[in-house]
């Protein structure tokens, strides 16, 4: 269906939303059509959103429209059993959901149980769920957006749960910058100086460039931990390694979506201050993994916002020699460092998946671990 068509059903004028694969041409007319504005902001994570449709809401008394994956599900369950329904404040939403793991479709091991619950947990959360697929009319749509409007103007929730192909819209929207650094030859660069250290790489390309790295490499990738899902949390993940195996070197590699979504885990990770943490952040200034639609890290000055959490030492480079020098200092030193670097968008078009399933991974890494002090 095209995205043109489904919105004027809707009749919906402000939009918010994490950006998602699935979600492409929706995601790709906001972009073409309002670029980010007052009327379509992207947010630090869905629960936000959220949040912000409320206010909004509460401002217009008009119903706001948030955008997302179904990996996003969890981080609206919050404000939607607590905020947004009838037995609280009764605040109408409608949410678009991209349907990753679909029972019966192939996708990645991240999305399969996510892709299984996802109609329960909107069902279980009070929120009226329509599904949307690339064999939905006009007339069907019609019929389903009459019933919603009923439960609209209850104060209830909808979602509309978007299968693979069901939202279509004839422009790709291109997003660049102007940085030099390659993300995956910054990766590469972070594996030569890692040597036999730990390395927790956060969700999408990233975790896949680190595993072919190794491959090219003929390494064990005994050493990473990959987190193909969760977004946001792998530097939690590598503070709970780092404070447990004080002995060896942690290094995260994070992006800046996944850092924007759960920021405030660096609060935490600079309280604690383990002096064998090292926390890289990759900005590309953009959620490349899903699209490219950018995120707001280019206005953001993430060192500073590590330093006043606490990290003792922080710094941003945008030039691969002085890559090279601050992994060095991190590793040499003993002390909590953070490292910015800026990426430019973009990846090899014949970059695969990791070849192994997450449990072969942990068990690996786990065996890898009991080695450590």
């Amino acid at each position: 269906m095209d995205v043109r068509t489904f919105l004027k059903e809707l009749d919906a004028d402000f939009y918010t939303g994490v950006p998602d694969s699935q979600l492409k041409g929706l995601c790709s007319y906001f972009a073409d059509t309002f670029g980010i504005s007052r009327r379509h902001i992207i947010g630090a994570n869905e629960g936000n959103c959220t949040a912000l449709a409320a206010g909004y809401y509460l401002a217009t008394g008009k119903t706001p429209l948030v955008y997302m994956q179904n990996s996003g599900i969890g981080n609206i369950v919050n404000p939607v059993a607590s905020l947004l329904n009838p037995k609280i404040y009764g605040i109408p939403c409608i949410f678009v959901v991209g349907w990753r793991g679909e029972p019966g479709m192939h996708d990645e091991p991240q999305h399969i149980f996510q892709g299984e619950i996802s109609e329960k947990l909107l069902y279980d959360i009070g929120i009226l769920t329509i599904i949307i697929g690339v064999d939905t009319l006009k007339e069907s749509l019609e019929r389903e957006v009459y019933r919603a409007k009923e439960w609209l103007s209850q104060g209830k929730s909808v979602a509309f749960l978007v299968r693979k192909g069901g939202l279509s819209y004839e422009k790709t929207v291109q997003f660049s910058n102007s940085y030099k650094i390659a993300r995956e030859s910054a990766i590469e660069e972070i594996v030569k100086c890692s040597g036999e250290d730990i390395i927790v790489s956060t969700t999408g390309k990233a975790s896949r460039e680190l595993f072919e790295i190794r491959e090219k490499n003929n390494q064990p990738h005994k050493y990473d931990f990959l987190t193909v899902g969760s977004m946001g949390h792998s530097s939690s993940i590598a503070l709970g390694i780092a404070l447990n195996k004080p002995g060896t070197k942690v290094w995260c590699i994070d992006g800046d979506g996944a850092v924007l979504m759960h920021m405030g885990a660096m609060a935490v990770i600079g309280s604690n201050a383990p002096a064998n943490l090292i926390h890289v952040v990759l900005n590309n200034e953009a959620h490349e993994t899903v699209g490219g639609m950018p995120t707001v890290a280019g206005r953001a000055n993430l060192v500073k916002i590590a330093e006043g959490c606490g990290y003792p030492y922080g710094v941003g480079v945008e030039e691969m020699p002085q890559l090279r020098e601050e992994l060095q200092k991190a590793r040499r030193q003993d002390g909590l460092s953070f490292i910015e670097v800026r990426c430019g968008i973009g990846s090899r078009k014949d970059l695969g998946r990791p070849t192994t399933i997450p449990r072969e991974n942990k068990k690996a890494f786990m065996e890898y671990l009991r080695t450590l002090d």
